[in-house]
Formats: structure tokens, sequence, C-alpha cells
């Protein structure tokens, strides 16, 4: 487990990052820039997202602005892509820019609205399959060159699906169980993990039990956690 924390990076951002952490929340909450239940227009990547209530912003929270900036054609260019909990979409518009092939899902009906909406905004409507279920649910006997997946953080039963998008009690447990039959031969997973939040740590000991091997792709050090994008790919190499 502690091996697990490591990878995460630091634990705790030191007392001055976590003062400056604490005012900026504090100054978020007063400006009302974490509300969810408004409407906003982002311009993230190239691309306007346009978030509808209810779904996380992937540029407040920084996560969703993060992952998508480290997709590019390299990684992506030719592949089938599979993006788990699509939110707005962002990420699989990125990708579907370069990919052969996108598949977007998520839990949440408000995302699935959302993500239609800015494929149509950024007319790549054509080129992303926009699906509603959980985890590889809508996906069975499909498999991906390259699947990405900026998991909830929380553990916890999600008390709609709104908040499905911050906790889970089982969701490490149940993507590191349905990886291996949806990577194609190999094929590899972009999972984003953050220093904050008790479920992510789970995520690591989950995959490696299995067998998968897990490298830091990207990391990013914010005011108050670090963000951690981790490859994951089998062990045996296939």
């Amino acid at each position: 487990m502690g091996d697990a924390r490591a990878q995460l990076g630091p634990a705790w951002p030191g007392p001055i990052r976590w003062t400056l952490g604490k005012l900026l929340e504090q100054f978020m909450r007063l400006t009302r820039l974490r509300r969810y239940d408004d409407y906003r227009l982002e311009l993230l990547s190239g691309l306007y997202i346009l978030v509808l209530p209810g779904v996380a912003n992937p540029k407040l929270l920084r996560t969703g602005a993060f992952f998508a900036s480290v997709l590019d054609a390299a990684l992506l260019a030719g592949r089938d892509v599979l993006d788990i909990g699509t939110g707005s979409g962002i990420c699989a518009l990125v990708a579907a820019r370069h990919a052969r092939r996108v598949v977007a899902v998520d839990v949440s009906r408000a995302a699935v609205r959302c993500a239609h909406v800015n494929a149509h905004l950024n007319n790549l409507e054509g080129r992303v399959q926009i699906r509603h279920g959980d985890l590889f649910a809508p996906v069975r006997g499909e498999r991906f060159d390259l699947i990405l997946f900026n998991p909830p953080f929380l553990l916890g039963a999600p008390r709609d699906e709104r908040d499905a998008a911050w906790r889970s009690p089982d969701a490490a447990m149940r993507f590191a169980a349905g990886l291996d039959e949806h990577l194609a031969p190999g094929g590899s997973a972009l999972l984003l993990l953050s220093s904050f939040g008790n479920a992510c740590e789970s995520f690591i000991d989950e995959l490696r039990s299995r067998g998968f091997v897990l490298d830091v792709h990207a990391r990013r050090r914010f005011i108050n956690e670090t963000v951690t994008l981790l490859r994951v790919t089998r062990g045996d190499g296939t």
C-alpha cells in the first residue's frame, strides 16, 4: 500500500501549499466558480466545451483539462479508443481528432447529453460514439488499443448519477477485473489518479494484483494536490 501511495506523488502538499490550497478553495466557493448547476463555455485543447448543469467542469476541476492536454497524435493516431467516464466529452473529442475510432461512455445521463452537445459543437459527432452505462457495460465484447479513465477518487456509495463522478465503493476492483478483456493485443490504458482521495491507491493495488504494469506517463503538481497519469499495460507484454 505504501508503494502505491508513492506512485501517486506527495501525499501532503506541505504547509504553505496546503494553506494556499485552502484559500483558493474558499475563493472559488465564494465566487461560485465550483457551481455544478450552471452553464459554462470553456475553451480547452482547441475545443469549445459547453458544461451543462450536473456535469464536472474539466477546466475548473483541472484533472480533465490536464488529461486532455497530454493526448496527442503520436499517442492516438490509427487507434481504437475508449473513454470511460467521459463527462463533458473533452478527452473523447481530443481523441476523435486523431484516432481511428472513439467510444465514450458515462454512467451519468447528464454527462452523455453534454458529450453529445460538445461533439456537435465541434463538428465531431461523426467521429465519436457516445453511450450511456457504467464502466465496460456499454462495450461488452469490444476491444480497444487505448482506454482512458478519469475515475472517482473517493470511496463510498454515490448519492446519485452526478455524485458517481466523485465516489464509488468498487470502481477500482471492477475496472481492474474488466480491463484485460477489453484491451486489444498490445493495448494500454491511461488512468488518471490524484494524491487527493482515498480510492486512488486501490486502483494501483487492484491492477497490480492482476499482473498489470503501471508506469508514470505524465504528472502535474497543483497547489493542493499532485495529479498522475499512469500508463497501464499487461505484464506479459501482450
